[in-house]
């Protein structure tokens, strides 16, 4: 199969295309970093050197695709986020339909079902809708959870002030997943025959509390007390704009903190469970303490 991929060599997409070229798959990548060629050559991969808001470089890099993997890559400059996330979903169905790609792999988040109130979230939402209108293109959208490596941003928070926390309680259950498993299903999702639009999601843990995160990271590192502080959201504001994020980005992942702590992100996951992936709570505290240590 020929397959064109968004999201350079980044956490979910590398692993992707490794995948997908061992099969024997055709496999383009989008970069906006000509800095990454020779790497994506050095896999197997064609490079596509481009911008996603460009969407006649798009429309030629979807062109003869036998399907594609589509993600929002993050923009911290981005003066309204979900705006900014809605553009890309935009840029993506125009192309898509000038370019006439007839199956389409999207990667979304959980909480993507509800229209407001999830911070960055909400603009996959709008993206959802964006691909929905797209006529006699098959769509499915991979809501993948908390990613585990969202915690490596709190190391220097373990290190120097010895907790771990959030905006949202101890006793908050979170669907995590890791992107190795989001790379697996995507694959195999590509390979696959599917019509219509429809959602799968995507997790390798859904019973840890943030309590068992902060336990099962502080036995890796030698902390096995180390506690999860609940923040006010005042606080998990003034953290994140003092750690350098810009005031837009903090303010959404405060809202999407509120979603977790209200209970209501995870809702309709809990609905429509799947097949959890491989890699466990356990494995990714390995991780985490060689970033720590390093």
């Amino acid at each position: 199969m020929k397959i064109t991929l968004t999201g350079s060599l980044g956490n979910i997409t590398k692993p992707l295309a490794q995948i997908l070229i061992n099969k024997g798959h055709d496999v383009k990548i989008i970069s906006s970093n000509a800095g990454k060629a020779a790497e994506i050559e050095a896999l197997g991969a064609t490079p596509l050197i481009g911008s996603v808001s460009d969407t006649a470089f798009l429309t030629d890099a979807f062109t003869g695709a036998d399907t594609i993997y589509t993600m929002v890559p993050p923009n911290f400059a981005a003066p309204k986020f979900r705006a900014y996330i809605k553009s890309i979903g935009e840029n993506y169905a125009v192309a898509i339909k000038e370019a006439g790609v007839k199956k389409v792999v999207n990667l979304s988040s959980v909480g993507a079902d509800l229209p407001d109130g999830t911070g960055p979230i909400a603009g996959l939402h709008d993206v959802e809708n964006i691909f929905a209108t797209l006529d006699g293109v098959a769509v499915k959208h991979l809501r993948a959870g908390y990613f585990y490596i969202n915690f490596l941003a709190n190391v220097d928070m373990v290190k120097h002030a010895n907790i771990l926390g959030s905006n949202f309680g101890a006793d908050a259950k979170l669907v995590l997943v890791h992107p190795r498993n989001i790379a697996e299903v995507a694959a195999a999702t590509l390979e696959s025959s599917f019509t219509g639009k429809s959602v799968l999601y995507v997790a390798s843990d859904d019973e840890s509390t943030a309590a068992d995160v902060a336990k099962a990271l502080g036995a890796a590192i030698g902390k096995p007390e180390l506690p999860w502080i609940e923040f006010s959201d005042e606080d998990a504001f003034n953290g994140m704009v003092g750690a350098g994020l810009p005031e837009e980005i903090a303010k959404n992942y405060v809202e999407m903190g509120d979603a977790i702590r209200s209970n209501k992100l995870f809702v309709d996951y809990y609905k429509n469970r799947p097949v959890l992936g491989n890699v466990t709570l356990q494995d990714f505290a390995a991780e985490f303490a060689a970033a720590y240590t390093n």
